[in-house]
């Protein structure tokens, strides 16, 4: 009997022209690429108007990352095509601009604060699973996960529901922008002149304009809270109140406007992105589902001491982010020449560090196209989280979110299959794709019934 694997995206074949290239690219950046880049340790794109590197050797992923993040900062190409709604957030800044935010905002999401939130993250659980009681049949997970995710944020941020008026609102409007901006667009990689206008796709700009005014008004109307001494002590009163340690300043409100869309995206998008290709993931294999569904019974504690015991379902989380890490590259410049692997890499170049490829290398994983959530209890397992494992990056520029992640995933993993049997829906097999995360080309559906 043949072994189903995950989907996965066909690879291009092996050389293209340039512009070949770049029409692939537009359609979506996973299948433009040679399926040699699953082998390679390192390759060399080259144009006249360009050079990029992508990296897959861990030695070197630890250099650019974590050794040496000040050498090869973030690209300011990468900031193209999300300025209109990020602006100058957390996400796109270098420097110490860059830092200052991040001492700023780190506190927030440090462990203890986990704890704090987890409240308002497990209520958010419980209502994703009451809008999924009576959807018998066929349904379009990743939708679901998206208005499951958002809830968490709004909650844990604004101490609001998904329900409430404003928080709604930008909940529409993003699921617009979601399909009309890839994160990595052409302009992550082609060097455009700074005189020459940026062309977005129809409503794009209209939708982060609506987007950010409605967080603006969220923003403003928290910070007179604070002035009151009324504001719930959620995470964006933290932040909004915690002073840089090193200049004694705040946040001021437009600032705190680019944190909030850059919050939004990251814990909303990508959430919600892993969330859905965790629950194929479970109606494919369905002796992974019944392990998680019996461990989730220890959500009948609704201390945040359950989460500890969720153990399965954070393996097949992790495994998820790891056949679908939901930032599929992510683009570094040269700030001064190096040599790589006996490579002249030119002050400017970028470097692509692609957690898709890294993830499914061949000579890295055992078994890399295979879903094996028991592969992070093995020596190879380790190894490679600890050198080719970077879903939410690493080094300095490590998410931070990232623990709110591995708390929010598992449990909404858990009390979904807790009260569903899932299985898939014949001929409706997801194709991944590349728009602001790794989605499905058509969506993604299951068949739920209730336990």
């Amino acid at each position: 009997m043949t072994e189903i694997l995950p989907p996965k995206p066909p690879a291009r074949p092996d050389r293209v022209s340039f512009w070949r290239y770049l029409k692939l690219f537009r359609q979506d950046i996973l299948s433009a690429q040679p399926a040699r880049l699953y082998r390679a340790w390192m390759a060399e794109f080259r144009t006249p108007f360009f050079r990029s590197f992508l990296v897959n050797q861990p030695d070197l992923v630890k250099t650019l990352l974590k050794e040496r993040p000040d050498d090869f900062p973030k690209s300011d190409r990468i900031a193209e095509g999300l300025k209109p709604l990020l602006g100058n957030s957390v996400f796109l800044t270098n420097g110490e601009t860059w830092k200052r935010q991040r001492r700023i905002i780190d506190p927030a999401f440090e462990g203890g604060r986990l704890k704090d939130t987890y409240p308002a993250m497990r209520a958010a659980a419980e209502a994703a699973v009451a809008r999924l009681k009576g959807r018998q049949g066929a349904v379009e997970i990743e939708e679901e996960m998206s208005h499951a995710a958002a809830d968490v944020i709004f909650r844990t941020l604004f101490s609001i529901p998904i329900e409430h008026e404003v928080a709604g609102q930008v909940f529409s409007r993003f699921r617009d922008y979601q399909r009309s901006q890839p994160l990595l667009n052409l302009a992550a990689f082609v060097p455009l002149p700074r005189w020459m206008p940026r062309f977005f796709r129809r409503g794009t700009r209209r939708n982060a304009e609506v987007i950010r005014g409605l967080i603006a008004q969220l923003t403003c109307e928290r910070m007179n809270a604070i002035r009151a001494g009324t504001a719930p002590d959620d995470l964006a009163t933290k932040i909004m109140t915690t002073r840089d340690p090193e200049t004694g300043s705040t946040f001021d409100a437009a600032e705190m406007v680019d944190q909030v869309a850059i919050f939004f995206l990251a814990g909303h998008e990508t959430s919600a992105s892993a969330l859905a290709w965790a629950l194929y993931l479970m109606a494919l294999y369905p002796e992974w589902q019944e392990k998680v569904a019996v461990e989730a019974e220890a959500l009948e504690d609704e201390s945040f001491a359950a989460v500890s015991k969720l153990k399965i379902s954070r393996d097949v989380f992790r495994e998820t982010l790891r056949l679908y890490p939901p930032v599929p590259m992510m683009v570094r410049q040269a700030a001064c020449p190096e040599q790589f692997r006996n490579r002249n890499v030119p002050k400017g170049a970028q470097m692509v560090l692609s957690p898709w490829h890294l993830h499914r290398h061949e000579r890295l994983w055992e078994n890399p196209d295979r879903f094996d959530p028991a592969r992070w209890r093995t020596e190879n397992g380790r190894q490679c989280q600890r050198e080719a494992y970077i879903p939410f990056s690493a080094g300095a520029r490590v998410c931070t979110g990232a623990g709110f992640a591995m708390v929010e995933g598992p449990l909404i993993l858990s009390m979904i299959l807790r009260q569903f049997r899932i299985t898939p829906v014949a001929g409706k097999v997801p194709v991944p794709v590349a728009h602001l995360t790794v989605r499905s080309k058509y969506g993604i559906c299951i068949r739920l019934t209730e336990r």
